[in-house]
């Protein structure tokens, strides 16, 4: 491995962990800022939904554009994007403006990867590394996201905390901390500039007179099987996003701010450890069913966290979620790079992506809804469960025979 990919790697890593912090420092915040603003579940729901509307289109652009006209360019401009959501977030209550910004910009509700980052930045690394590490790459590069989003979300909850104590209003409290993801985008643009044209697409001579469609051509098929797949699963899993659990638990238990950075800190770091083990199993049952066999019992965990009677039970109940619920993920990013041809990985990434997206578009505007009527608070929590155990089943019995290029 070359000096000039190791410095690559470094900075993509890099990228990814100041990223995540910014998603976790944010997350656990936002829905409460938004109440303090004066918004009612009903409109912070649709809000958010129109957020993952917003990332699906720009994401699409971005992603589909990465490998033709430059991968670093487009990971400058999703940083700018970020720069501009932060810093109108911070300053407006207006919601037309709110909604407009959330359609244009990039910025994370979950505490998850939003954006066409993780795109394009696992395009690179699966170029920048051999095929039987691949896997392993992913499962550091995810561990590194949850320690990052982990520690955000313990800070900024935190930091509104000390500020709130400090006889700082809720309002600024939350406000400061939105100031501090506008300056995580803009540190984001610095280093995306330092990287080199190693990161960029190979150009491949069969593929230059192939017709493409999202910057596809011979592996259009298994993409688009993988996306619908995807769309389910994304749809279950933003009945459940970060900040709206953060909201459930102040509702249902009075848990503040500090006390819920604290809740997701270990959340996250478990999720962390959770995607390392990833590539251990893989390596031992495969792909897919490292993606499937851990995934069904961290459903099981999401449907009961609602019928648990106290707060301990309950945060118990999501930890052990936690603990195995992010092993499908390096595996399912690894698997997508591994059926791909190389100048197709961006594209890919981005068109799953946007599936993702598209199918959580609508997920937060219900859950708004729900959580508006004390009866059904913990219906997000059965029904995510519930989908994301059918896309198990099915995404099993659908790819289970198709085999990445290390198992075969």
């Amino acid at each position: 491995m070359t000096t000039a990919y190791k410095r690559d790697i470094l900075l993509l890593f890099t990228t990814r962990v100041i990223r995540m912090f910014g998603y976790g420092f944010l997350s656990v915040v936002l829905v409460l800022y938004l109440a303090t603003r004066g918004l009612s579940e009903g409109e912070i729901g649709l809000l958010l939904t129109l957020t993952l509307a917003g990332d699906a289109a720009i994401t699409l652009w971005i992603t589909t554009s990465a490998d033709r006209m430059g991968r670093r360019w487009m990971l400058v401009i999703g940083a700018g994007l970020t720069i501009i959501s932060g810093l109108i977030f911070s300053l407006t209550g207006n919601y037309i403006l709110l909604v407009a910004t959330a359609i244009i910009g990039v910025i994370s509700p979950s505490g998850n990867e939003i954006g066409p980052f993780l795109s394009i930045e696992q395009a690179s690394l699966s170029q920048l590394v051999p095929d039987n590490k691949r896997t392993q790459t992913f499962a550091w590069y995810n561990l590194a996201g949850s320690f990052a989003t982990a520690t955000g979300a313990l800070v900024g909850g935190a930091l509104a905390q000390l500020l709130q104590g400090r006889g700082v209003t809720p309002l600024d409290s939350y406000r400061v901390v939105l100031m501090g993801y506008t300056l995580i985008g803009v540190l984001l643009v610095v280093l995306f500039l330092l990287l080199s044209r190693s990161v960029e697409a190979p150009k491949l001579a069969e593929a230059s007179s192939t017709p493409r469609t999202l910057g596809l051509h011979k592996s259009r098929a298994v993409v688009y099987r993988l996306s619908s797949l995807f769309a389910l699963d994304a749809f279950a899993g933003a009945l459940v996003v970060q900040s709206m659990v953060a909201y459930w638990f102040n509702i249902k238990f009075g848990v503040q701010p500090a006390v819920l950075g604290a809740i997701f800190f270990g959340a996250n770091i478990l999720a962390g450890f959770s995607a390392l083990s990833a590539a251990w199993i893989a390596k031992r049952i495969g792909l897919i069913n490292t993606m499937v066999y851990t995934h069904i019992p961290s459903n099981i965990l999401l449907i009961l966290v609602p019928f648990m009677p106290t707060l301990p039970l309950a945060v118990l109940a999501l930890l052990l979620r936690f603990s195995i619920s992010q092993m499908d993920v390096p595996t399912r990013q690894s698997y997508t790079m591994a059926v791909v041809s190389p100048d197709e990985r961006s594209a890919a990434m981005g068109v799953t992506s946007i599936a993702r997206s598209v199918g959580a578009m609508l997920s937060p505007a219900i859950t708004g809804q729900l959580l508006a009527i004390t009866g059904l608070m913990g219906a997000p929590f059965v029904i995510a469960g519930s989908l994301k155990i059918v896309y198990d089943v099915l995404i099993w019995r659908g790819f289970r025979a198709i085999k990445p290029p290390e198992e075969k």
